[in-house]
């Protein structure tokens, strides 16, 4: 007989990694991928209302597109060289004279072992927000940033099914 036990996964066992073009995802360290924090993992659909002549009861509610929130990472400061700070700093603070350089982030979810369970993929991320929390001589706090990426659109693959390494492999070359 099948053990149909289920419980849901901790959220607090996660790694991020930046998987980029340029063979640039090879200067992010493993300090870089230590991450407090992350949100904005969200997708909906838009949804267009259109009233039909004759039924005055409801309208008909049509999907558009999905739309996806910004996905925010959250850290300690690096007060060591990172190589996400010198991107967000070098696309946020420039003039828009080049063009703005898009790495694709993974997110996974691991389980008690540090085994992946599941991944997100975010395809063509680029960073639109970097924030520094608030320093406070009255309080003793680790000083945080944060960082917020636009993307594309994202996909989730369940690690824990047959040809998941096939599944992985195939959402990285598609990103």
């Amino acid at each position: 007989m099948f053990d149909t036990t289920y419980y849901p996964p901790g959220a607090f066992y996660f790694s991020v990694n930046v998987i980029g073009a340029l063979g640039l995802a090879s200067l992010v360290t493993s300090i870089d991928n230590s991450f407090e924090e992350v949100s904005g993992i969200t997708a909906e659909f838009e949804v267009e209302e259109i009233a039909e002549g004759g039924e005055n009861r409801f309208k008909h509610r049509l999907p558009t597109q999905a739309k996806y929130s910004n996905l925010v990472l959250k850290r300690g400061v690096v007060t060591i060289d990172s190589y996400l700070a010198e991107w967000c700093g070098e696309t946020i603070g420039a003039n828009m004279a080049l063009p703005i350089l898009t790495q694709n982030i993974l997110v996974t979810l691991l389980n008690e072992s540090g085994i992946p369970t599941i991944a997100w993929g975010f395809s063509n991320a680029w960073p639109v927000r970097w924030e520094i929390s608030n320093m406070n001589a009255q309080e003793n706090k680790i000083l945080t940033e944060t960082l917020e990426f636009s993307y594309n659109y994202f996909e989730r693959v369940n690690l824990t099914a047959v040809g998941a390494a096939a599944k992985i492999a195939k959402l990285v070359s598609k990103l």
